[in-house]
């Protein structure tokens, strides 16, 4: 075969603003084609399909019914994060390949039961953590396991984005509504990738986690103001000892140069590295302000193709899932693909134990100081003898 036949689970902002790109005007659009949709939102539904002419009985408002009347090799499921497990188990268990935009789950347990799933079916789950195709996050982790640093030992990680992310007062509306940081935190939303990235060059397990949040900013905010923490750092303990801290959050003032500020030293035995992920292009003063442009993730070409890691990361994927539907892959292949490590099972761990450590911390003006949250007894607690599996 030369084609995947792919489902699309999910049509809204993720697939407006990167997916639809990597289906259609990307150097991996040759490799897949659409054969149908679903998504409960008509509207985001109907405006994906018109775009591209999707048949109206290739549109589905429930995945369960386009898993089965339409002959698929793999859908990507781009629904919130907390709802990825039922769609991928549901595909696994029909043959099919899945694809996910980061992180794999939000909890451990559903985490789980998705790579049981796999390697029961014997099929694939590729995730879509776009900041590993990052060409400086990948030199870094080509260096640093190449020996030339020496051993990690301390490393602050940060990702912070501008209010109006977080804020409910401000239009036209980014994410916010009054419950948006209720039901979200940094920890789920930009903690995950700073996490993931850094397991990506380590390769190391967490030992244990604590966290500290700060819900202080959006308190203040009128006339709408908001639950929720505006500021969280994540302290994590690897199993050679090494501390990371990894600092997020959405209370930068609208005035910062860019939507998402971030950065990252990491300190080592032989060395030390500073990832300047902060400027990733070019910055530009025009009459609305100054902005910082990143065409490494995503670069409009002149001939209206798209390309940047923001492509090349899924479109990776999409290659070897084909790879593997032709009897290309090897199983050591395949077990490295399916591996906890690139799967990003401990990324989900880190963010879950992170969560719980604030859940049960003590507050005091606007502060919770988390507890201690051991990984082992975590998974234990979540996974029972299955733990086993991961440390």
């Amino acid at each position: 075969m030369d084609k995947i036949r792919l489902g699309v689970i999910g049509t809204g902002s993720v697939v407006r603003e990167i997916y639809q790109h990597l289906y259609y005007r990307s150097e991996y659009s040759r490799l897949l084609s659409v054969e149908a949709a679903a998504d409960p939102n008509t509207k985001a539904l109907n405006e994906f399909c018109d775009q591209y002419n999707i048949p109206a009985d290739r549109r589905f408002s429930n995945y369960e019914e386009m898993i089965k009347r339409v002959q698929l090799d793999a859908v990507q499921v781009n629904t919130p994060d907390s709802l990825h497990r039922a769609p991928t188990v549901m595909a696994l268990d029909h043959g099919l390949d899945v694809m996910i935009p980061k992180p794999l789950a939000e909890s451990i347990t559903d985490a789980h039961a998705m790579i049981e799933a796999a390697n029961r079916s014997g099929r694939l789950i590729g995730v879509d953590f776009h900041k590993r195709e990052d060409p400086r996050i990948k030199e870094v982790a080509t260096r640093y396991r190449s020996g030339a640093y020496g051993q990690f030992q301390c490393a602050v990680w940060y990702m912070l984005d501008k209010i109006c992310i977080a804020d409910p007062n401000y239009q036209p509306a980014y994410f916010a509504s009054p419950r948006f940081c209720e039901e979200n935190s940094p920890i789920t939303f930009l903690t995950v990738h700073m996490a993931d990235a850094l397991l990506r060059i380590v390769s190391l397990r967490p030992v244990s986690v604590r966290a500290t949040g700060w819900a202080q900013k959006l308190a203040s905010l009128k006339p709408l103001s908001s639950t929720g923490y505006d500021l969280c750092d994540t302290e994590v303990v690897f199993e050679t000892g090494a501390v990371a801290h990894i600092i997020t959050g959405w209370h930068l003032p609208n005035t910062a140069y860019s939507m998402t500020v971030q950065s990252s030293r990491l300190i080592c035995t032989d060395g030390m590295i500073d990832l300047g992920i902060d400027t990733p292009g070019c910055r530009e003063i025009v009459a609305d302000g100054i902005f910082e442009r990143n065409p490494l993730f995503r670069n409009f070409e002149p001939d209206g193709t798209v390309s940047g890691y923001g492509m090349d990361r899924p479109g990776r994927i999409y290659q070897k899932f084909l790879r593997a539907r032709n009897g290309e892959m090897s199983a050591e292949e395949r077990g490295e693909l399916m591996s906890p490590f690139e799967l990003g099972f401990y990324t989900t761990v880190i963010c879950e134990a992170a969560e719980s450590s604030l859940k049960a911390g003590a507050k005091h003006n606007g502060v919770t100081r988390g507890v201690e949250i051991d990984v082992k007894t975590l998974l234990r607690e979540r996974l029972g003898a299955d733990a086993s599996k991961y440390l």
